[in-house]
């Protein structure tokens, strides 16, 4: 397993042409965020379904349908935000990163969010009731440190070092195993290529960036059903029921991980073809949406993202808008060097939110008591 380092003198070289960096780097950045978001509110209202009553109940295309024709995000997308805006607060000191992070986990879960996992929502009452961070986090091998990594990925993806650490102090503030650990070191690795390069990275130079992640058995197995199936040349579903998830994808970090990566590299430089492969495995579709959406919208950028998709986002106050402007506060931080601080928003509205959240939520879960089945 990936051991964080000490943080050492700062060392960071500057771009020759900043301003096409800049350029370059915004949209990316924007192109993670919003694809987290999309894939998100996609696949949010199918959560927990089986591939088969998803199709019962929705026959046509995978369009926003939480909230009417509109969507919202889950905890998948308000994480990422967080290590976002902590980014901006602290982008050189992984522990001071992580205490700020650690700080607004605490606010994130006293606004009441609905959905949460249960890791994390232990993990966050440990944080209110004292425990040191070294000992916030719970034993757990799910989904919730890959779901948020991928801008960590983006913003350092010419800093292996800084990288690999944050990853870790951000998995280990909430998960303790090797198995979320590496789940979240893979989506970090396969983000930070397809930025650092500009293109979509080659399946072979996934796989050499993914096979030292960890030594364990079984992440060198799931690598091995990764290149097998896809020179067998296996959709995305018959990928997963090869994992056994014929009835949807689970939130355990090796099994969600591994089938967004192969949706990924599947469908390459494809947001939709990818997503939609994704998604239609049913599953923990919400996670899986948004693992994948920040996977393509890396290769692709902001612009490459269906922009029906991103209008019918319903949210505030961390709206398009916002996250729009984070990615371009991102972007600015990294050409300067300096901590610009995070975007500030109206925080109280979080509460009126996730009441119309919840609402919404209970709804959803009312109509699936009736058929169809």
């Amino acid at each position: 397993m990936i051991e964080p380092r000490k943080p050492g003198p700062e060392k960071r070289s500057r771009p020759q042409e900043p301003a096409v960096v800049r350029a370059i780097t915004a949209d990316r950045l924007e192109g993670v965020l919003l694809g987290t978001a999309v894939g998100d509110a996609l696949g949010l209202p199918a959560e927990n379904l089986s591939p088969g009553r998803i199709r019962k109940f929705w026959p046509g295309e995978w369009e926003m349908r939480f909230l009417g024709s509109y969507g919202m995000v889950s905890d998948d997308t308000e994480h990422t935000l967080l290590v976002a805006q902590s980014l901006l607060a602290q982008p050189s000191d992984p522990e001071a990163f992580q205490r700020s992070l650690a700080w607004k986990f605490r606010w994130w879960f006293a606004a009441l969010p609905a959905g949460t996992g249960m890791a994390t929502a232990r993990a966050c009452l440990k944080l209110w009731l004292g425990f040191p961070l070294r000992m916030s986090a719970v034993r757990s091998a799910g989904s919730g440190p890959a779901m948020r990594c991928a801008i960590l990925g983006a913003y350092f993806a010419e800093d292996m070092e800084r990288r690999r650490n944050f990853v870790s102090v951000s998995s280990r503030l909430t998960h303790r195993s090797w198995q979320a650990e590496a789940a979240a070191h893979a989506v970090s690795e396969c983000v930070a290529s397809a930025v650092r390069n500009q293109v979509q990275p080659k399946v072979t130079e996934v796989l050499a960036l993914l096979r030292p992640i960890s030594a364990e058995l079984e992440w060198e197995d799931l690598l091995s059903r990764i290149e097998t199936g896809l020179s067998e040349s296996l959709s995305v579903a018959e990928f997963a029921q090869r994992l056994g998830l014929a009835g949807g994808v689970t939130g355990y970090s090796l099994h969600l991980v591994p089938v967004s990566i192969y949706a990924w590299l599947r469908h390459p430089n494809d947001f939709h073809g990818s997503l939609i492969a994704a998604l239609d495995c049913g599953g923990d579709t919400d996670t899986v949406g948004a693992v994948v959406g920040a996977l393509a919208g890396a290769v692709i950028g902001s612009r490459g993202i269906p922009a029906a998709w991103v209008d019918s986002i319903h949210e505030w106050p961390r709206s398009v808008g916002f996250m729009r402007i984070l990615a371009k506060r991102l972007s600015d931080q990294y050409i300067s060097a300096e901590p610009l601080g995070p975007v500030p928003y109206c925080w109280p509205g979080v509460l009126l939110r996730n009441l119309l959240f919840f609402a919404v939520v209970l709804g959803h879960g009312f109509r699936r008591l009736f058929p169809p089945y």
